[in-house]
């Protein structure tokens, strides 16, 4: 039940009861393992527009993060039974067992234009008893919870505490090239993974984290990663971020990440509509005019003038441009700031799933602290 009345019926999904969240959709035709598993759709009911989902099953390894975040999950044609050889059980059965409430057989085209033309919006999942209530009283439970505008959320998903993934764990041969902060808003498991196949020991630290906490590790560049919620509710961060800015510590966001740094900038961040989520997002590369095809879950973007180079709201930062925009409906994808070391981009370029078009960057992120270490030694 969406909170403008809009009802779709359908059979419980994994486990029943009563599931709030807001309603958005995922356009991506593959990967639902790693969607559900995204942290940065925490208080989400996320609509797959692919038909046929749960056909290869679940398993441990293509897991994003250690359980499932999605409030709920809707979906047209549920697997009978999956059929691939690392399956090692059914979606249905791991919905079920993390108390994940879902709901199939609905027509998940037609939430999809309803949410597309009116915007995501609060609803409502309910199922086995909670099913039989009156209309109007499921109705105005869902009116009643919290919108996603205003709610923080990346504490509420981040790592109680630190953890490190090593080079020498992913195929590199040798010493580590550099160490990397890597500050937990949502994190994905493939992100640091990523980093440790460039040769760089990533700290995976949590949403609270303090500047004296990164000082004490020392690293030679400083992430943040993707995560659920609103930007503007992450004062904390923005102020950690200044800091790290401040001290001209190599910077790469994603996400969340890239949402922080505009605002650390001085830039405003808004809601959008309906939001990028799926595969197969296209993104211009304003520096390069490469087309990438991305992968991208979030709700909320950056508001910077695309007609750049500009100076910074926050002055003392010089120079910024908007390095990448996206071609669907020219939203803010990318900052590049000119006269300190920092960058960031609003999709996931560790790509799990989804395309490999932008693995570059985290190239581009261990170049920069190269150059960085280069200036301090001169």
């Amino acid at each position: 039940m969406l909170e403008d009345g809009r009802t779709f019926r359908g059979r419980a999904y994994g486990a029943q009861g009563t599931a709030l969240g807001e309603a958005v959709f995922a356009t991506g035709m593959t990967g639902y393992q790693e969607t559900i598993t995204d942290p940065s759709y925490a208080r989400q009911l996320v609509v797959q527009t692919a038909p046929h989902i749960g056909n290869t099953g679940v398993n441990a390894d293509d897991a994003e993060s250690r359980r499932i975040w999605v409030a709920g999950y809707i979906v047209r044609d549920a697997a009978r039974r999956p059929s691939n050889w690392r399956s090692e059980s059914t979606l249905d059965e791991q919905l079920a067992e993390q108390g994940v409430v879902g709901i199939s057989g609905v027509d998940t085209r037609a939430v999809t234009r309803h949410l597309r033309e009116r915007g995501a919006m609060k609803a409502g999942i309910f199922s086995g008893a909670d099913a039989g209530r009156p209309d109007a009283e499921l109705l105005a439970e869902v009116r009643a919870q919290q919108g996603m505008a205003g709610a923080r959320l990346a504490e509420e998903v981040s790592v109680d505490e630190a953890y490190v993934i090593d080079p020498a764990d992913h195929g590199w041969a040798g010493e580590p090239l550099g160490t990397v902060a890597a500050i937990d808003l949502g994190i994905k498991s493939m992100t640091p993974v990523r980093l440790a196949e460039r040769g760089i020991r990533t700290h995976v630290l949590p949403a609270a984290t303090t500047f004296e906490d990164l000082q004490a590790l020392d690293p030679d560049g400083v992430f943040m990663s993707n995560g659920p919620g609103d930007p503007a509710t992450a004062d904390v961060q923005v102020a950690m971020l200044r800091e790290v800015l401040d001290h001209r510590i190599p910077f790469f966001g994603i996400c969340f990440g890239n949402q922080i740094l505009g605002r650390a900038l001085g830039f405003g961040t808004y809601k959008l509509r309906y939001g990028h989520r799926g595969i197969n997002q296209p993104v211009l590369d304003r520096r390069t005019g490469k087309v990438e095809i991305t992968s991208q879950n979030h709700g909320f973007a950056v508001d910077a003038p695309l007609d750049g180079p500009v100076t910074a709201p926050e002055e003392r930062y010089g120079r910024v441009e908007v390095s990448h925009v996206s071609l669907n409906d020219n939203v803010v994808e990318g900052l590049a700031c000119l006269d300190i070391p920092a960058f960031s981009v609003q999709y996931h370029p560790e790509a799990a799933a989804g395309p490999h078009d932008s693995a570059y960057l985290f190239d581009r992120f261990v170049e920069l602290m190269a150059s960085s270490k280069n200036k301090e030694s001169i």
